[in-house]
């Protein structure tokens, strides 16, 4: 599992190993994985280390000493070495000085013949976009840039751009990972252990062996109904696609059984014949979740349905048309007790909150998953999804293959079969987020190597494959 760690949290898991090493041993242990980092770069992309030529952009703070230390370390192996200072007067005196002695050169701008940059600007405790000497220099180069904890000029809590920043083909982070890197694109990210003794967190990825480990499998006792059976509320006469879309995702991510209870039931049958269907929400039958929303409408058939299912002290995943009926009507959830999970995109997340997430994705997740008492899954390229008791769970999907109509509505049906089953909502939610994300990249690479564009179908038809593949 992935855990991420505010800056705060950091610096002070830094002062006790600073006040106990001599003075730069701590820099210099982070040199030295940021230059070994930087040299398998090189490799990667030229086949070769010796002989190669690096810049560093050097700012003032330790960001830009750790810069300086990395090129002197990569002189020593050949690497032909510049930086340009962005202040002078304030570049790291220990860092400068072991960089000249090396033979690196100090220059005004990034030289064209350089393989590689080390963006050494701002660190964790800057904010704020590039100043406008530092986006020249880079601006004046196509070189793939490696950035040093984060790349320079994003937001490390909320991984907000709020002007010019820089474009990382890889960033080298130390002791921990921070928010920023899965809420922005910081190229691939690798973690560098400088032996750091970190406080439990509150903010966490899941892994694919995180996936697997709580994904319901059936055991030799099991029966249909013991591994969880999945209620869904969705579709109308107008939506009937997305009841078929809802129910094939929950048929997919189960093995045990899947009722149905709308006005698509002959649809939804007709494409899924194990699933038991009725028109009359009275004879649904028993189910350990429901699943409501998707296609469903907001008129009074759809509040409905919708009060059915959270009167009762099952778990509940509400998700569109089920949104926008909470948004006028909040107590249907306040004070619930069951496992109740949300799914907004941004505008369904203005209706119930009042106002947009706005840039701190994470901080509007929280604040509504709390003023609501329910899971918040707030969709996005990042999927946040945050616990009413404060946990919050990222999930960086990598692409924006699911970013297609109704693929929400198989998201919806993931989570119900995950609920029924048992799982925590916030768990529950991520381990879904996870395997839709990989669905809808196994769809776009299907059938040759090069992207396709995706439908929910396509995702859909995946799925199975996505979740055999943890």
């Amino acid at each position: 599992m992935r855990h991420y760690y505010t800056a705060e949290a950091i610096r002070a898991a830094e002062a006790p190993l600073l006040a106990a090493l001599p003075d730069g041993v701590l820099m210099r242990r982070a040199a030295h994985g940021l230059a070994t980092a930087i040299a398998r770069e090189l490799r990667m992309r030229t086949g070769a280390v010796s002989g190669r030529s690096v810049s560093a952009v050097v700012g003032s703070g330790d960001n830009g000493g750790d810069a300086l230390w990395a090129a002197t370390l990569l002189r020593r192996r050949g690497v032909a070495a510049e930086a340009v200072l962005l202040n002078p007067d304030r570049a790291h005196a220990a860092g400068l000085r072991a960089f000249r002695a090396a033979g690196g050169r100090v220059v005004e701008s990034i030289s064209p013949a350089t393989d590689l940059v080390i963006d050494g600007v701002v660190g964790i405790s800057g904010s704020g976009p590039l100043r406008d000497h530092a986006a020249a220099v880079f601006a004046a180069t196509d070189a793939p840039v490696v950035a040093v904890d984060i790349p320079s000029g994003i937001d490390v809590h909320t991984g907000a751009t709020p002007g010019s920043h820089v474009h990382a083909a890889l960033t080298v982070t130390f002791g921990g990972l921070k928010p920023v890197h899965a809420l922005a694109d910081c190229g691939r990210v690798e973690l560098v252990d400088i032996g750091l003794d970190l406080p439990e967190t509150d903010l966490y990825g899941f892994d694919a062996p995180d996936v697997r480990e709580r994904w319901p499998i059936p055991g030799r006792d099991d029966d249909k109904y013991t591994q969880g059976v999945t209620g869904i509320l969705a579709g109308s006469a107008t939506y009937p696609g997305a009841a078929i879309l809802c129910t094939g995702a929950a048929v997919a991510a189960t093995a045990g059984m899947v009722r149905y209870a709308g006005t698509a039931a002959a649809e939804v049958v007709s494409h899924w014949p194990e699933v038991i269907a009725t028109t009359d929400l009275a004879s649904a039958g028993r189910v350990q979740a429901w699943v409501a929303g998707p296609g469903l409408g907001t008129d009074e058939a759809g509040a409905r349905a919708l009060m059915f299912a959270l009167d009762t002290d099952l778990p509940v995943i509400a998700d569109a048309d089920a949104l926008t009926i909470l948004s006028a009507h909040p107590e249907l959830v306040a004070g619930r007790t069951a496992p109740t999970v949300l799914t907004p995109h941004a505008g369904e997340y203005r209706r119930l909150a009042g106002r947009a997430p706005g840039d701190d994705r994470v901080g509007a997740a929280r604040r509504l998953a709390e003023q609501l008492g329910v899971t918040v899954l707030l969709k996005g390229n990042v999927t946040v999804i945050a616990e009413p008791a404060g946990r919050v769970f990222l999930n960086p999907a990598g692409q924006s293959w699911a970013a297609t109509a109704g693929s929400g509505d198989l998201l919806s049906g993931v989570i119900g079969p995950l609920l029924a089953a048992g799982l925590a909502p916030g768990e529950a939610a991520a381990a879904a987020a996870f395997v839709h994300a990989r669905a809808a990249g196994l769809a776009a690479a299907d059938p040759g190597p090069a992207p396709a564009p995706t439908s929910a179908s396509g995702i859909l038809a995946h799925l199975r494959r996505s979740i055999a593949s943890l």
